[in-house]
């Protein structure tokens, strides 16, 4: 079973492009990862929440799997998105292994009653199902407590990191330690803006989707925390600040619309997204238009013209269709 030190470095969390009609753009998305992996990303996560998981039909969400593992040819680790009831999250984690991955993330359920111990029982079906595999599991709920990470990590000796999504650096710091800091690799799930705070008080890698579009600040950023280096950390931090600010407004809700409007800015993907996702008002591509010029990133020509009002009905099809 792969060990959980792979797991600290920046992970990247790679964008789902779709084409004119809707469907996923394959030619696109093995680009990108491609771009990844020789930029030196040495994780991907397709299937990621940045890669519109919870829009994917299952089909698709398979294709993606097999076309990263073709893309990556053994040069980056996948690290599969599996999710949804246990047994379609079993049989995606299954899928996986077979496509030679040999990770897994498993998605915060999205159950509206979730009970601590139900939460242990979710994860422990699916990595009782894989045994051969490394799981990580992704929280975003801060009721989930360390001693029950702890707990899961006994029984299930393949659960190998978390990622932690949860707004409070203090917080973190308690439920890793009750957990167990040095038995998990800790990432800070809400990438380079938590990444340094997280890092202080035990974190060893975080998760990006700012990596799609500028992978050499989210490794600048890995490489001063790893150095101990904070203050050059925070510069990086404050480059980055206004994108994933962007990101992040109105709880996340333009999380992915962000990263790939600046993607097409940048002529490597059409912009649209699925509902609930949407597409951007002009005021914020006007933003990104100027955060890419400070990092030095020539916008050319989109991928698909936006129009002035943002309307939706002259995007393509693809900001239109139902997840």
């Amino acid at each position: 079973m792969i060990g959980k030190d792979v797991l600290a470095t920046a992970v990247a969390v790679p964008v789902t492009p779709f084409d004119a009609a809707g469907e996923v753009d394959q030619g696109a998305h093995t680009a990108l990862l491609r771009r990844l992996v020789s930029a030196g990303i040495a994780v991907v996560t397709p299937n990621g929440n940045t890669g519109e998981f919870y829009a994917l039909t299952a089909a698709e969400a398979r294709g993606l799997v097999e076309s990263t593992m073709t893309a990556v040819a053994g040069q980056a680790e996948v690290l599969v998105g599996v999710g949804q009831d246990i047994a379609t999250a079993i049989g995606a984690a299954r899928h996986a292994r077979n496509a030679g991955a040999r990770m897994v993330m498993v998605h915060q359920p999205v159950h509206p009653y979730v009970s601590g111990e139900g939460w242990v029982a979710y994860h422990r079906a699916i990595a009782d199902a894989v045994p051969d595999m490394g799981v990580v599991l992704y929280i975003r709920d801060a009721r989930i407590r360390g001693d029950q990470i702890g707990a899961l990590g006994e029984s299930c000796p393949n659960v190998i990191a978390v990622k932690y999504a949860v707004r409070d650096t203090a917080r973190f710091a308690a439920v890793a330690r009750d957990a167990g800091l040095d038995r998990f690799t800790w990432l800070a799930g809400h990438a380079e803006l938590a990444a340094p705070g997280y890092f202080a008080v035990g974190a060893r890698g975080f998760t990006s989707g700012l990596a799609n579009v500028a992978p050499d600040l989210s490794l600048a950023m890995l490489g001063a925390l790893r150095d101990g280096d904070f203050a050059a950390a925070m510069k990086t931090w404050e480059s980055v600040r206004q994108f994933e600010e962007l990101r992040a407004a109105d709880s996340s809700a333009d999380n992915v619309s962000v990263v790939k409007e600046a993607l097409a800015q940048l002529s490597l993907c059409r912009p649209d997204v699925r509902p609930p996702s949407r597409l951007l008002p002009g005021a914020i591509r006007e933003q990104i238009t100027a955060i890419l010029g400070d990092w030095g990133l020539a916008a050319g020509a989109p991928a698909a013209q936006a129009p002035a009002d943002g309307n939706m009905a002259d995007r393509g099809p693809a900001a239109r269709q139902p997840s």
